[in-house]
Parts: C-alpha cells; sequence; structure tokens
C-alpha cells in the first residue's frame, strides 16, 4: 500500500489517480498494489487498486473530523502496511505512532 504525499483533486476518479501514480510515482498502477490519496483539507480519502479488468476507487468523506497524513515521507510516497492503513482511516495520528529512526554505527566511546 502506498500513501502519496500531496493533496490530490477529488474530483478524480479511476482515470486520473491511476495517471497520477504512473506519472508522478512512476509506477504501474495496474500492480495490484493500493494507493491511497487525501484533498487539501484532509476531510477525504480516497482508495485506487487494480482488480483483474479494472479499478475500484473507495471513497470516504469525514463530517467533521480530518485525517492525520503521516509526514515521515522520503520521498513522494510511503509504504503502509495494513494495520497502518485501518489506523488511518479509523482516525490515529500515524505521526506518534512511528518507530525510531535507524541507527548508523559511526566508532566506539
Amino acid at each position: 500500500m502506498f500513501l502519496y504525499r500531496d493533496p490530490v483533486d477529488m474530483r478524480k476518479g479511476a482515470a486520473g489517480l491511476s495517471a497520477l501514480v504512473s506519472l508522478e510515482l512512476g509506477r504501474n498502477p495496474a500492480d495490484n498494489s493500493l494507493y491511497v490519496f487525501t484533498n487539501r483539507s484532509r476531510n477525504k480519502i480516497k482508495l485506487l487498486v487494480w482488480h483483474r479488468n479494472g479499478y475500484w476507487v473507495l471513497y470516504k468523506s469525514l463530517e467533521k473530523q480530518r485525517f492525520h497524513w503521516p509526514d515521515w515521507f522520503d520521498g513522494d510516497c510511503i509504504t503502509l502496511d495494513h494495520q497502518q492503513l485501518d489506523q488511518l482511516i479509523d482516525g490515529y495520528n500515524l505521526n506518534g505512532m512511528r518507530p525510531h529512526k535507524k541507527v548508523a554505527f559511526a566508532h566506539t566511546f
């Protein structure tokens, strides 16, 4: 599962989102991966996935709250596991639930 960094226009459908995956991320949108997008105000979320012979687009719009988009991106997207996606959709703030950063060995004391 790949979470796209930047907000997108929620009027985009399967064709627009798959073009974004292909052009912006350089990935094959029909590779059976799940791609996750949000809007600028973070109150809407869309999921795009290829299934056999066409795309599924899942859409959720919140009434009063916002999704807590992670801020630890290295590039245009980050990889999520199933649990992290569930937590994101349920409203958890993944920024506070990330592991420690890797530390490289530099020298001995």
